[in-house]
């Protein structure tokens, strides 16, 4: 698939913070690898206290030492507005211009509320907005396939429109197989006035298990077809890895094709299947060197 001839489209990666010193050693090789695509930027996941929090601290710090456009991820649930700010301000002394802010992910057996001073991204976002104006270009999540603790799909749209409308700029989904989804999650969005740009986030399928899993709990449907292949392969993983880059080549290919405004992949801390799928997609230094 060639698109030589179309202008290149913005794509980034997001990473999560090693627990050890070779996964550290192993994320910088990844992003050395990925660097020559020229992305946007690197996101880096978010984990709320103690040394969960600090390695992302750290590889948020190797990243900007490198002078890689970085995009930390920041979430609310049981944080509180001081620790908040102050990271922010940290932030903001390191260059960072880009922040993704999510509402986080509930503790286990809890409910909505009670949790901290914020409880909402759009609380977030709008504390980032009256705190520090356009200092963060803020991004926000997305579900084409709607929130796994949505009520129903039209209070789902709701709750991203609040989120816009606190002062998000751009928007990340969750992954997903079917490009349809894609596409009608924008029919919706713009029935609701909602404007800004919404990336499709891409995950590549290289392990068809723990992929299940994390589906299965995320709420991103993967196709019957999809699965049913990617059954037939058992523990075939070379198959289950052709098949799934040709798979999300293909759903890439039909997004860009269709005016989507970029990619953000979720790298699982790997570099090969994401380098085959974009030198499938003619992306500028592409490899399928893994």
């Amino acid at each position: 698939m060639d698109t030589a001839n179309k202008e290149t489209p913005a794509i980034s990666f997001e990473l999560f913070p090693p627990k050890t010193e070779k996964g550290m050693e192993n994320l910088k090789q990844v992003v050395l690898k990925l660097r020559r695509l020229e992305p946007q930027y690197f996101s880096v996941t978010y984990g709320a206290g103690g040394s969960t929090q600090e390695r992302t601290f750290s590889t948020v710090d190797w990243l900007r030492e490198q002078g890689i456009d970085t995009a930390p991820h920041l979430s609310c649930i049981g944080t509180e507005k001081n620790e908040i700010l102050e990271i922010l301000k940290h932030y903001q002394a390191q260059g960072i211009r880009r922040i993704v802010a999510l509402r986080g992910d509930l503790p286990s057996g809890s409910g909505l509320g009670g949790l901290g001073e914020l409880n909402f991204a759009n609380e977030l976002v709008a504390l980032i907005r009256q705190s520090f104006g356009d200092d963060f270009h803020i991004e926000v999540a997305a579900y084409p396939e709607f929130h796994p603790q949505a009520e129903n799909a039209s209070l789902d749209l709701d709750n991203f429109k609040r989120k816009v409308e606190s002062g998000a700029h751009g928007a990340i989904t969750q992954y997903f197989y079917n490009a349809d989804a894609y596409w009608r999650f924008l029919d919706d969005c713009k029935q609701r006035d909602i404007e800004i740009p919404i990336v499709p986030g891409i995950m590549p399928i290289t392990n068809y298990n723990s992929l299940a899993r994390f589906s299965d709990a995320c709420g991103a449907e993967i196709p019957r077809w999809i699965r049913k292949r990617l059954e037939s392969y058992g523990d075939d993983l070379s198959s289950i890895q052709e098949f799934g880059a040709e798979v999300v080549t293909q759903l890439c290919q039909q997004l860009l094709d269709g005016g989507a405004p970029g990619l953000h992949f979720y790298t699982m801390n790997q570099s090969g299947s994401v380098l085959q799928i974009c030198s499938a997609l003619g992306l500028p230094d592409g490899t399928t060197a893994a």
